[in-house]
């Protein structure tokens, strides 16, 4: 079962940007999904490992495996987290195309037993928030950008043994070209 949305624990003074969010990437605030395991594609009849170029950098946009992004990957989420819950593939896009979103930090939880949706959505939730202002150079609540994770379902955690919470930067305006790292705002 792919990944599932949640609620801003962590909202902005501005109620216009939260409303955004939470409309317009609801189900991406609690999405599950990833892995570090291989041949999920096969698994969950996904899409393949994006085309990148020997420095490992996408080079051509196309819809993604979930399991198979990685940080520096830039997306165009705003449609495919939109209505989603729970996702089997992401669209990447060369980070050079105009985007949306970006892979900033990935983790591995704790093996053992799943424990519960909303124990590792608030531990995904943690390690995002947390790596925000690192990569982004600013707090969360300074900053124009927001935030978005994948993390495992209790279906991926037991059956492909998915333990990894990937963090994803959100500019909600889009359009952007290059990194989002350092940005500033």
């Amino acid at each position: 079962m792919p990944p599932v949305a949640a609620p801003d624990p962590h909202p902005k003074e501005t109620p216009v940007r939260t409303t955004q969010r939470l409309a317009a990437l609801a189900a991406a605030s609690t999405l599950v999904l990833m892995t570090s395991g291989c041949a999920v594609a096969d698994l969950l009849g996904g899409a393949d490992e994006p085309v990148r170029d020997a420095s490992g950098e996408i080079v051509e946009a196309a819809d993604a495996d979930a399991f198979s992004i990685r940080v520096g990957d830039c997306l165009e989420t705003t449609e495919a987290f939109a209505e989603a819950t729970e996702v089997e593939s992401v669209p990447t896009v060369p980070c050079g195309d105009p985007h949306d979103a970006e892979v900033y930090a990935t983790t591995l939880l704790d093996d053992g037993d799943f424990p519960g949706d909303e124990a590792v959505a608030k531990k995904a939730d943690e390690l995002c928030y947390g790596e925000f202002e690192a990569f982004v150079g600013l707090p969360y609540e300074d900053s124009a950008l927001d935030f978005t994770m994948l993390y495992p379902s209790e279906q991926s955690w037991d059956l492909m043994d998915d333990r990894e919470v990937v963090c994803i930067l959100v500019d909600l305006d889009g359009g952007v070209t290059g990194s989002m790292a350092a940005a500033g705002r």
